[in-house]
């Protein structure tokens, strides 16, 4: 009996001399050894691969549990070619609109075992050329990319020389990648323009900021400018340059649009959030929305923002974008074959920010009465 204690003794200090120092995680190497057998064998079995007894599958299994042993997925996919991960890269994650398109990204790929790793660009191009270079040296399973900003020659050449499957979100145009989903965003500011002008308004400005390096927005400008001039009307434009997109820079914005072109009857802006900042400053100026000033936003997110009325906005389905841009993705990854780009389509939401539309005859009279 007392040869039999010993050896357990004997064991049982083995085992206390292998244990691992608790600053190291635990290896393949480490289960290897507290189960008997090869690294090869605790590989096999952590991936359910190979020709292994239940019995033995399960032991190394439950033994990774109790060491919380944890897999290196990276060195695995960098090792068998393969990845798990889907690259992300978006301007910011803090903006509604772009956490939005995140979660039906997530929505569709999360479902089928991949995870995302985002990094955000800001519209910095060198930052985006970094990133891309960093993501693309993880040899991910594809990569969804934010199109319509500044991109740098570098950047554009890591993409087209890029061994995954890519799709450009936001921008419909795909910029040499393998799909784009997007919007017509010049027709979106055709469309916001003609928002205002059938309301008989023809005095109208455009505020907005980082016009140089979003594509995307400065295309949306530039169809509302078209279309504003197309109907003889007058446009003011105020852009603040590098001011961030947000409230505080709308009601700044618009204190100095008033001040310059008291007599303007109507205001698109860059996004929601700018507009919310300038209806603050209309609302605590005393001047009448939408009897004095019309206002139209876009992206759809002004429920995010506090506001004593409804704006009226573009809306541009977030969730849906996400979604149809890791579908095209996970088709891309299946056939390895190019898929036809999609487009979203946009729609107004109307809101109490915008005078009502005119009949026809009215909107010819409003016409006729600005060019005399």
């Amino acid at each position: 009996m007392d040869d039999i204690d010993n050896k357990l003794d004997d064991i049982d200090n083995k085992f206390e001399r292998q244990a691992l120092p608790e600053e190291r995680p635990v290896t393949i190497a480490d289960l290897a050894v507290r189960a008997g057998v090869s690294p090869m064998t605790v590989s096999k079995a952590l991936r359910d691969t190979g020709r292994l007894s239940a019995g033995t599958r399960a032991r190394i299994k439950q033994l990774a549990d109790e060491l919380g042993y944890v897999p290196n997925s990276l060195a695995g996919a960098l090792s068998s070619r393969t990845s798990k991960l889907v690259a992300v890269l978006i301007p910011s994650i803090s903006d509604h609109v772009y956490a939005e398109v995140l979660g039906g990204i997530h929505g569709v790929l999360r479902p089928e075992g991949l995870q995302t790793f985002i990094g955000e660009t800001f519209f910095d191009p060198g930052l985006e050329e970094s990133l891309l270079r960093t993501m693309l040296s993880l040899k991910p399973a594809g990569l969804l990319v934010s199109g319509g900003i500044l991109r740098t020659e570098k950047a554009q050449a890591l993409l087209e020389r890029r061994q995954v499957p890519a799709v450009q979100m936001w921008d419909q145009r795909n910029a040499g990648l393998d799909a784009a989903v997007g919007v017509d965003h010049a027709g979106a500011g055709r469309m916001a323009a003609r928002r205002l002008l059938d309301a008989g308004l023809r005095r109208l400005a455009y505020v907005g900021s980082q016009l140089e390096a979003d594509l995307c927005a400065r295309e949306r400008f530039k169809g509302f400018a078209a279309e504003v001039s197309a109907a003889g009307a007058r446009l003011t434009v105020l852009d603040g340059g590098t001011l961030p997109r947000q409230v505080e820079s709308g009601t700044l914005l618009v204190q100095q649009l008033l001040g310059s072109v008291p007599d303007v009857e109507g205001i698109h802006f860059l996004n929601d959030a700018m507009a919310a900042g300038g209806l603050r400053y209309l609302f605590e100026t005393g001047i009448d929305v939408p009897g004095q000033v019309s206002v139209i936003g876009f992206n759809g997110t002004a429920h995010a923002f506090s506001i004593r009325t409804r704006l009226t906005t573009l809306d541009l389905p977030r969730l849906q974008l996400g979604r149809q841009a890791a579908c095209c993705l996970l088709q891309l990854c299946r056939k390895n074959s190019p898929v036809p780009g999609q487009e979203i389509g946009l729609r107004i939401i109307e809101g109490n920010t915008t005078r009502p539309l005119l009949p026809d005859w009215g909107r010819e009279r409003a016409v006729a009465e600005s060019a005399s």
